[in-house]
């Protein structure tokens, strides 16, 4: 029987010729630093041998509708099963996607509700269950003796023949705010009040209004209630007026009258570009829709009622309540119908299984699914996946554990486990030593990252990695490691430098809320997923803030903010940095500029009449005529997909060879494209401004990455490291900084290296507020807060807060256990 996949010279990416042999039906993980090669090796190997020769399995003719993969850089693969892979970054959905339709519970309860629920006759009288609506037979009511037909579960769907007609579905509206149309109410008309007839260049509109019987040269406050009505909702009537050319001639023009809103109406419908939306936007406000209140389906679907609530108010239940509720109701049925009920419930229940036990408990059905955490979007597809309940697939997770409080790790584990139990592979690439711990084999990339990596430095059973002297995971499997990486403040100091207020009432499921967290320190907001952390910082502190230092207009939900003279406020997450291949880290970086900048002074630029622009491999003459700069070219190959390849002109360095003529020490542009970070440092020694910028990178752990890397390829953890080191080595005095989960995909070496990043920063003067898991980050924090007790319903409360040792004393915090 093999036992084992079989990879020998494996040179995907940065693998350097490996040969290994991966055990089958067992958890196998692979670690190793960033950039070392770990996805290389799943996900570039394992993945896209395993998924493309399955595929192979299949007819040309289906084989050219499906997304298929190159084949791996690989001498030879053996014994590698059919491949699914969970990858760490699931696409955003859309705003017709809700966790009810993505997970596929709602298709069981509109089914439910269509075969099984008590129908309102046209007459308003309540008729009880009935098999006639699955055999296809009208219903007839006891009242009126009225009859009709019940609805198909598609007339339960928002995004179907269920949908609300005036939202479509979608639950909201867009309309105009009019309090963005005036918001210096103490100037007149004649100074320019109204802000929309300003932007869309009928600044004049305010003669119109004048003809209409409004005040021109009075303050927009003490105008009367009729002249403000008039500005807002006024007729649209033709009228000869007076317009002053810009030489002070004056013209006599017919003119329609447009009020503050139809102007931003028209200008709405008038948009043709995303900057001419943008512009818009900031008059828009989105509210639910007046006809369905954010239900988002019509109202005959809605009048259904099943043990007393129609499909909405089942749909506002979280998962774990709905599995308790619907029971009850398919008692009370009558026996006919209780047999069909039964049977719908068990494949709700099915289905429900998986996501409570990967923690998914909490969330309602009709919750958006653009709202769920990325954590929380790979967990809902690691439930699809489980319960098909397959054998002998290799699944090949990405970081599963990304967005996961450590309590939250365990139904991870439980699941990985069945997995396995039912016949399968799972190969697990990720940091989190208590996943990694489980592992039946480790596989260590290294030593490195870039270059410096793709070699295998250790590999065994967990207790053979932790007693391996190469291994880098294994002094942190075995808790010999110091993770403790920072002086921090002691708890009398804490408020020395001033302190953030925020008092918030309940929005979602997070409660009343006062939030006083310490300015000028490093604090880390905790607590299981849905325990509201998102809710009380990127939703509630950060637009307060933000929204405070731009003057606009506060969240709802805000009670009070008091935020100590902090005058700029950047939020750092993990999104993709740029949507195409033409955004490199050179660019990103702003480090091109000053390269361009110094190839464009050179006496060879000079002689040749080049210029800073032609340096860009984007517009200028030095650009790739092949590839137009991209770096790569698109090949069609009839009944294969389409195969983007490396430039074979440029070798993917975007610069054509009239570049490589012009040289700084030796070295082209188009030569620098190749180098990495650490090997462009040793090139402009001298030159103080791109050193500078070479050498944050190279401190934030980045060092390993090309100047020609496309910015949309890097990993979570890269994006943001990437955004942060712009702000390295200002002053911060004042500057509150926000970081999404920072340490996605960083291995506790480089959560090190973060962690003295925020030191900089603070030493800088910057406040720093972090939403984390990561129990070495948050063993490293002066302050913490902790969320809970529970996700959802049971969650949205401050458990506690203070500092660490607070924290572990406390009872109550799930959180304390793991610290």
């Amino acid at each position: 029987m093999v036992e084992n996949i079989k990879i020998r010279g494996a040179k995907v990416h940065n693998l350097k010729n490996i040969d290994v042999d991966i055990p089958l039906g067992k958890i196998v993980a692979v670690a190793g630093v960033s950039g070392s090669g770990k996805s290389s090796l799943a996900l570039g190997v394992l993945y896209a041998e395993g998924s493309r020769r399955y595929l192979e399995a299949l007819s040309t003719y289906t084989r050219r509708r499906i997304t298929q993969v190159e084949k791996a850089k690989v001498d030879l693969i053996e014994h590698v099963p059919a491949a699914l892979a969970l990858h760490q970054r699931p696409n955003v959905p859309g705003i017709r996607s809700t966790f009810g339709t993505s997970t596929e519970l709602l298709n069981s309860l509109r089914l439910l509700y269509s075969r099984c629920g008590n129908y309102i006759c046209p007459n308003g009288h309540l008729v009880e269950s009935s098999i006639n609506v699955s055999r296809e037979l009208p219903l007839i009511c006891p009242e009126c003796h009225e009859e009709f037909y019940g609805l198909g579960a598609e007339e339960y769907a928002f995004n179907s023949d269920g949908a609300c007609p005036k939202c479509s579905g979608t639950g909201i509206m867009r309309d105009v705010n009019i309090d963005s149309l005036v918001p210096d109410e103490s100037l007149t008309l004649e100074e320019g009040a109204v802000e929309s007839w300003k932007m869309f260049g009928i600044a004049w509109m305010f003669r119109m209004a004048g003809e209409l019987g409004v005040r021109t040269d009075v303050p927009f406050k003490d105008l009367t209630k009729e002249e403000k009505n008039i500005i807002f909702y006024g007729d649209s009537v033709k009228k000869y007026i007076m317009i002053p050319s810009k030489n002070g001639k004056m013209f006599d023009l017919n003119c329609e009258y447009r009020n503050a809103i139809k102007a931003v109406k028209e200008a709405l419908n008038n948009a043709k570009s995303e900057k001419g939306l943008t512009r818009i936007n900031k008059y828009l406000e989105i509210k639910e829709c007046d006809e369905c209140h954010g239900s988002r389906i019509n109202k005959r679907a809605n009048s259904t009622l099943f043990n007393n609530l129609n499909i909405t108010e089942a749909s506002e239940k979280t998962l774990d309540e709905l599995v308790e509720w619907l029971p009850g109701g398919i008692e009370k049925l009558p026996n006919e119908v209780k047999s069909l009920a039964e049977a719908i419930y068990e494949e709700f229940n099915d289905n429900a299984k998986s996501l409570i036990e990967l923690g998914l408990g909490y969330l309602t059905l009709d919750r958006p699914s653009s709202t769920l955490s990325t954590g929380e979007l790979q967990r809902v597809q690691l439930a699809r996946t489980i319960r098909n309940q397959t054998t002998g697939v290799l699944y090949v997770l990405d970081e599963p554990s990304i967005g996961l409080h450590p309590a939250n790790v365990d139904g991870l584990i439980h699941v990985m486990r069945e997995l396995v139990e039912n016949g399968n592979s799972v190969i697990l690439v990720d940091h989190d030593t208590r996943i990694l711990d489980v592992a039946d084999y480790l596989i260590e990339i290294g030593p490195s990252s870039g270059v410096d990596g793709g070699n295998i430095i250790a590999k065994g059973s967990i207790e053979e990695i932790k007693n391996n002297s190469n291994s880098l995971i294994g002094k942190y499997l075995s808790h010999k490691e110091n993770v403790i990486v920072r002086k921090k403040i002691s708890k009398d100091q804490l408020y020395d430098e001033g302190s953030i207020y925020l008092s918030t009432s309940s929005i979602h499921t997070v409660k009343e809320l006062e939030l006083n967290i310490p300015k000028g320190r490093f604090s880390v907001i905790t607590g299981v997923s849905g325990s509201g952390k998102t809710t009380l910082i990127l939703e509630s502190l950060y637009p307060a803030i933000k929204n405070s230092i731009d003057y606009e207009k506060m969240p709802e939900h805000i009670n009070s903010i008091d935020y100590e003279n902090i005058d700029k406020i950047h939020l750092i997450d993990a999104t993709p940095i740029g949507k195409n291949v033409r955004s490199t880290v050179a660019t990103y970086s702003g480090i091109l500029s000053d390269i361009r900048r110094l190839y464009a002074k050179l006496d060879e630029s000079k002689e040749r009449n080049y210029t800073l622009k032609d340096f860009s491999y984007n517009t200028g003459k030095l650009r790739c005529p092949t590839c137009n700069g991209t770096g790569q070219i698109s090949m069609d190959v009839q009944f294969l997909p389409d195969v983007e390849i490396e430039c074979p002109d440029c070798e993917g360095l975007r610069y054509s060879k009239e570049s490589e003529i012009i040289k700084y020490d030796g070295f082209s542009i188009k030569d620098l494209m190749a180098l990495t970070i650490d090997e462009a440092i040793g090139v402009f020694l001298h030159q103080t401004k791109i050193e500078k910028k070479l050498s944050t990178l190279s401190d934030m752990g980045l060092g390993y990455l090309t100047l020609g890397e496309a910015t949309p390829a890097l990993s979570g953890g890269e994006a943001q490291r990437l955004k942060l080191s712009s702000h390295i080595g200002r002053n911060q005095k004042d500057t509150l900084f926000i970081f999404d989960e920072p340490t996605i995909g960083l291995h506790p070496l480089d959560v090190n290296k973060l962690i003295k990043v925020f030191d900089n920063l603070i030493k800088h003067g910057a406040t720093i507020i972090v939403i984390e898991h990561d129990l070495d980050l948050i063993k490293n924090a002066d302050y913490v807060v902790d969320m809970g007790p529970g996700g959802g319903l049971e969650g949205g409360e401050i458990v506690v807060q203070g500092v660490l040792d607070d924290i572990i004393s406390s009872d109550d915090s799930i959180t304390a256990k793991y610290l």
